[in-house]
């Protein structure tokens, strides 16, 4: 999977994680440095669940992070 293929799949998960649309989780992201987060680690990252991979992002954004 390719690093924009993996962040697009990553917003589009969190979206719906969170109930939240895409647009605005992408946003977020790019406030909070999570995109950032997701190029320096992808090597680490793209292997990992997505269940874990999204308690991850919740810890990163503080818990639960509302849109």
């Amino acid at each position: 999977m390719s690093k924009l293929s993996f962040v697009a799949f990553c917003v589009e998960y969190y979206a719906e994680h969170t109930n939240q649309p895409s647009e605005k989780v992408y946003e977020l992201f790019k406030k909070e440095k999570v995109l950032d987060l997701f190029r320096d680690d992808y090597d680490d990252l793209h292997g990992m669940s997505m269940e874990y991979m999204m308690q991850i992002i919740d810890q990163y954004l503080g818990g639960g992070h509302e849109c």
